[in-house]
């Protein structure tokens, strides 16, 4: 097999597109995520672009300073805490709006500084509404 050809497509296809293989800055960051978007329109025939394009926005968010202060804060939280907390800011909610699966807003923000644990209860709910599986909640390690 000749890789000329594919080296040359590689290569104008990465000049175009270059935050695909690695993100340098948070317009790079942006446009990964709106392709990323029209992308998983149609995942099983993008998979390969997909599977390469999360690696880089996942080496963004990791190592990036515009997230450097969520992920330290995310860190310092318990497995539970911290999914909860990723999720909220996935879906822009405030400890209000989840007073059907854990209760009072004092309750959630106790949950999130640490000082109470999210029961089985809480955990059940929170798996429903958001369609993640309870082990995301627990630590793996």
């Amino acid at each position: 097999m000749r890789f000329s050809n594919l080296k040359a497509k590689a290569i104008d296809f990465l000049l175009e597109a270059r935050f695909i293989g690695r993100i340098h800055n948070e317009a790079e960051y942006e446009q990964a995520l709106e392709l990323m978007d029209e992308l998983i329109e149609d995942y099983d025939k993008y998979l390969p672009l997909i599977e390469i394009l999360s690696a880089s926005i996942e080496k963004w968010e990791d190592e990036s300073e515009y997230f450097s202060e969520f992920n330290r804060r995310i860190a310092r939280l318990d497995d539970g805490a911290a999914i909860l907390k990723t999720l909220m800011d996935q879906y822009q909610l405030k400890a209000d709006d989840l007073k059907n699966e854990i209760g009072s807003e004092s309750l959630v923000s106790m949950i999130l500084n640490g000082s109470r644990n999210l029961t089985r209860d809480h955990i059940q709910a929170l798996s429903q509404r958001f369609k993640v599986s309870p082990s995301a909640f627990f630590r793996m390690a």
